[in-house]
């Protein structure tokens, strides 16, 4: 078929939009919702989808062929080239809206950041379970901003970042990995638990500083879209765990973390938030309990200033709180579902923390566990004291004698 004046103006518009030679459906669908253009029935048709939602956009503009290019030649014309450079992301990535999601810590400064499509990329760092990646989840959801996550590992490279080769239906094919992806679509990149990165993750230098990356495989260089920007959440703050709690997290490079600008230390909720937050999750559970929440509540809070004496080794995360309304939820039985989601601790530390919410469900306040705490502590160490002098009273005796 020979191209109509309608059908050479949607090839030219999307081109100029996304400044490539294939589109997704879902972008295709953008535009369309957008009024820029009609819905071209004819392009997402067998006759130009090169892979799975994927459509070219090197159409002859005489014949209505797919015009001969290097980007959609199925031969590979030289070892630098794929037959296709594809796109497994075909579909609207912004996340859902969690119901039961409450606000708190960073995240009206994150979804400020996030809101603004500059870019400008953020480090949240915090303790386990206290909702960083939640909170920019949601952030993205309220503002309705694609987000693709990569969850790091010590094994995480520039394959699995940037793309590689793959075996598509027989063929070579060049697959964008989710770094390439989010740039190119103007999404959010989630760099979740960066610092168990190994040293392989530098090649994020340059898009980190905004200013695109030349993909050497494909001989292509890839400026991101407005919008773009990363965000990295972390158990630490790229030093390492000197206390041993977060094995595996590794001590990133400081140029690395210097092309970071800010940095949001994410705290564990207020007591009153927090209460709001296993509430919130009880309730849509089915069983609203606000003397529970406020129990449970109030037990994790006494546990966490006992660890930051040093007194356990453990902590109870707001996610661990959630996790036991949701238990509580399933078992109908309150300390079942507190004794299930605390068997991943060894057996003292377990049966401490469980003997602990029974002085809690008693009545006891976290004020009065630890004053109790305090006065044991000091009694035992009186007891130490005495026995010792007493040691060295008859130490004496023996040596006099």
């Amino acid at each position: 078929m020979e191209l109509n004046v309608n059908q050479k103006s949607v090839l030219k518009v999307l081109k100029n939009t996304y400044k490539k030679d294939t589109v997704t459906r879902s972008e295709i669908n953008d535009l369309v919702k957008k009024g820029k253009i009609k819905n071209p029935s004819w392009l997402k048709s067998d006759k130009f989808k090169v892979d799975r939602g994927v459509y070219t956009l090197n159409v002859n503009d005489e014949s209505g062929e797919v015009a001969e290019t290097e980007s959609v030649d199925t031969k590979i014309s030289d070892e630098s080239k794929a037959a296709y450079i594809v796109s497994s992301l075909t579909d609207n990535v912004v996340p859902a809206k969690d119901k039961d999601f409450v606000n708190f810590g960073n995240f009206a400064d994150v979804k400020n950041v996030i809101t603004s499509k500059k870019f400008y990329p953020v480090f949240i760092t915090g303790l386990s379970g206290n909702g960083k990646t939640l909170a920019v989840t949601q952030a993205c959801a309220v503002a309705k901003r694609e987000m693709i996550r990569v969850n790091i590992t010590i094994e995480t490279d520039e394959d699995d970042l940037l793309g590689g080769y793959r075996l598509r239906d027989g063929q070579t094919v060049w697959q964008n990995g989710p770094v390439i992806e989010a740039m190119e679509r103007g999404a959010v990149l989630l760099l979740d638990e960066i610092d168990l990165a190994s040293n392989k993750i530098m090649c994020l230098q340059p898009i980190l500083e905004g200013s695109g990356i030349y993909v050497k495989k494909i001989n292509k260089f890839v400026k991101p879209k407005f919008g773009f920007n990363v965000v990295a959440t972390a158990n630490t703050k790229g030093q390492g765990s000197d206390d041993g709690k977060f094995i595996g997290t590794n001590v990133l490079n400081e140029a690395f973390l210097e092309r970071f600008p800010i940095t949001f230390e994410q705290e564990y909720p207020a007591n009153k938030t927090e209460q709001k937050i296993v509430a919130t999750k009880l309730k849509s559970a089915g069983k609203s309990d606000e003397k529970f929440a406020t129990n449970l509540v109030t037990w994790a809070d006494v546990i966490r200033k006992t660890f930051k004496d040093g007194g356990v080794d453990e902590i109870i995360s707001t996610r661990r709180l959630v996790h036991i309304a949701e238990a509580y939820a399933i078992f109908k039985n309150k300390m079942k579902a507190i004794e299930v989601c605390t068997n991943r601790f060894d057996e003292s530390t377990k049966t401490s923390f469980v003997d602990l919410y029974t002085k809690v469900d008693s009545g006891a306040s976290a004020e009065q566990i630890l004053e109790d705490k305090k006065k044991a502590e000091e009694a035992e160490i009186l007891s130490e004291e005495k026995q010792d002098s007493n040691d060295s009273e008859e130490d004496k005796d023996t040596f006099e004698v």
